[in-house]
């Protein structure tokens, strides 16, 4: 059974997939202060016993790659997919150092739209896909190629961020888009294919600035979207749609099973949500970590 992980971990972003195949995946990384060292402890447990082990990194800013050295010492990244870039900034940090050595190194896999890579989307008789398909950047796109000029020069980041989609039997899926600002989501809408998508992950840590278009919102018809852990009134709380906010909820993690995501809160003050069905899960069907309590049942 998969596993889901969203961390509040300032303002930033780190999640994990436990798949329900031979895979285990990380998608971004901040680790500093008392979580850091628990969080890659779990990490390591959780992904015991998996025979591929990735990092996704969306993008090269701070807030997603802090504390990555600590990571690859402790757990060391043997598949590091990336955005092929040439960012560079004046003020380098360590961590953003051991990001350039891993994205220049030859344990990078560069991705973009479409691509393919065995056991990420593709299987074989010896393990089963993840599930993992990279919808964008398209590597030919005008805004795209300025985006990455910007990067080169040092100047901006966020708009060289990947769109990743994970999608389970059972009509389950989940969505990443680093930190994606609106207006560039508005240029790049007639070329992006959209699919309807069960979470959605909020760019931009759930900013007013990457607020996702309504035009987007109208083809992934998300049942939840979470919003990030960025100050409150920076954050847009997408009004009409049901939410899970990081600010309140602590981490999260969601089981997808037979077509239903169970959710839970690292806060037992976040409660259950009334527009999620009540089916009384207990933490320990599924392993879940005895902190965490239970907010509800989304069925899909």
């Amino acid at each position: 059974m998969a596993m889901i992980r969203s961390f509040t971990v300032g303002n930033g972003d780190m999640f994990y997939i436990k798949h329900d195949s031979d895979n285990f995946t990380i998608i971004d990384c901040q680790l500093f202060g008392d979580h850091k060292e628990w969080l890659v402890d779990e990490l390591i447990q959780e992904s015991k016993g998996k025979g591929i082990v990735r990092f996704i990194s969306t993008h090269p800013d701070e807030d997603h790659l802090e504390g990555i050295e600590y990571l690859d010492e402790r757990m060391p990244i043997q598949n590091f997919y990336v955005v092929k870039n040439d960012a560079n900034k004046s003020n380098e940090s360590e961590s953003f150092k051991h990001y350039k050595k891993l994205r220049d190194g030859d344990k990078a896999f560069y991705v973009h739209k479409g691509c393919n890579r065995r056991w990420m989307n593709q299987g074989d008789d010896e393990r089963k896909s993840a599930g993992i398909n990279i919808l964008w950047p398209d590597l030919e796109n005008e805004d795209f190629k300025e985006a990455l000029r910007a990067s080169t020069d040092g100047l901006e980041f966020n708009n060289t961020s990947l769109v990743a989609r994970y999608s389970l039997s059972g009509g389950v899926s989940f969505l990443w888009l680093g930190d994606l600002e609106k207006p560039f989501m508005e240029k790049i809408f007639d070329h992006i294919e959209l699919k309807e998508t069960t979470v959605v992950f909020a760019p931009h840590h759930g900013r007013d600035s990457g607020k996702l278009p309504n035009k987007w919102l109208d083809k992934l018809k998300p049942k939840i979207i979470v919003i990030g852990e960025a100050p409150s009134r920076h954050l847009n709380y997408y009004t009409g749609y049901n939410t899970i906010t990081q600010n309140n909820a602590g981490d999260i993690t969601f089981i997808p099973e037979n077509g239903k995501i169970h959710c839970y809160s690292s806060w037992e003050s976040y409660g259950k949500r009334d527009w999620l069905k009540d089916e009384g899960k207990p933490n320990e069907e599924f392993g879940v970590r005895d902190l965490d309590y239970y907010i509800g049942t989304l069925v899909v």
